[in-house]
């Protein structure tokens, strides 16, 4: 089978994650047990799940020319990632996420850095690679402007464009129209969609709309009755990155061809392996072990 071709639109940053049996309250200082650092921002961490699930991969986004930088071209290298539109760019610093991993849980605050230079313009660049492929994936951890480009762009060519609209912001009622997929989890969905009922929203954007419910599975509107598409019990050690997971597992199965139910299926085992393993990348699968996943 010819592996599908998908181009991500968005953020490299690196990851700074410190793990603690507490989250520390406004004003407490707690003690930590450990500190790593490892790449991650929302874009790189779904063109490597992509990459590692086996899509041809293309990142379109921007670091800085410092060692974070370095680090994530590197890594991006290490897992097969086309990097031709990844610009490294001087006196600008590479993005960084700042993660507590407490109470079987994150929070993660984020500093853009380079990622706001993923402009529209940046974009337009990209254009006849998005044009050629199966399927493009964007998050909102860059500029909202280049979320509107990316949309209208992939609308007028043809092209599939799945937004994960994370970290939560107003979408616009024309992207959600440009785009083919939106994959927003509980929180996002009730900012996105403030004071409407869940079930009126899923109804008004069939088989486009996929609320993510962590454990519980996918949710959305097949056209004639809300599903739920449950997901796989496992021995939680680190949810960041799960989502990611998802959408990159999703957008996968999709762009091979495969209908909405196999594709939510597959995504649902690929999100609950990556979260045996620390890190946003360290448990993102392989294919062979979501496949034998599925089977079990």
């Amino acid at each position: 089978m010819r592996k599908p071709k998908i181009a991500v639109v968005g953020s490299s940053s690196m990851d700074l994650v410190v793990t603690s049996k507490k989250r520390p309250k406004p004003g407490e200082t707690v003690l930590g047990d450990s500190f790593k650092t490892v790449p991650g921002g929302k874009g790189a961490n779904q063109a490597v799940a992509a990459a590692r699930l086996g899509a041809e991969v293309y990142m379109v986004g921007c670091v800085g020319r410092d060692d974070y930088g370095n680090q994530i071209l590197h890594n991006f290298k290490s897992n097969g990632i086309h990097t031709d539109f990844l610009q490294q760019v001087p006196n600008e610093k590479t993005g960084t996420a700042h993660i507590i991993l407490a109470e079987g849980d994150n929070s993660i605050v984020v500093v853009k850095g380079a990622n706001d230079l993923v402009t529209p313009a940046y974009v337009k660049k990209a254009r006849a690679l998005l044009e050629s492929c199966d399927l493009v994936m964007i998050q909102q951890e860059v500029p909202e402007e280049t979320v509107a480009e990316t949309a209208m762009l992939c609308h007028t060519a043809g092209v599939p464009l799945l937004l994960n609209p994370a970290p939560a912001r107003p979408v616009s009622e024309k992207v959600i129209a440009q785009v083919s997929y939106l994959t927003p989890n509980e929180l996002e969905t009730t900012l996105m969609f403030e004071g409407k009922d869940r079930s009126k929203v899923l109804k008004q954007y069939p088989n486009k709309l996929f609320i993510t419910e962590g454990a519980a599975g996918v949710r959305y509107f097949d056209g004639k009755e809300e599903l739920l598409v449950p997901s796989f019990p496992v021995k939680t050690v680190d949810t960041t990155g799960a989502g990611d997971t998802f959408n990159a597992a999703f957008g996968t199965a999709i762009a091979e061809g495969k209908d909405l139910k196999v594709s939510l299926r597959f995504a649902n085992r690929a999100a609950s392996l990556s979260v045996t393993e620390f890190g946003a990348q360290g448990g993102m699968p392989l294919r062979t072990d979501v496949e034998k996943g599925l089977l079990e």
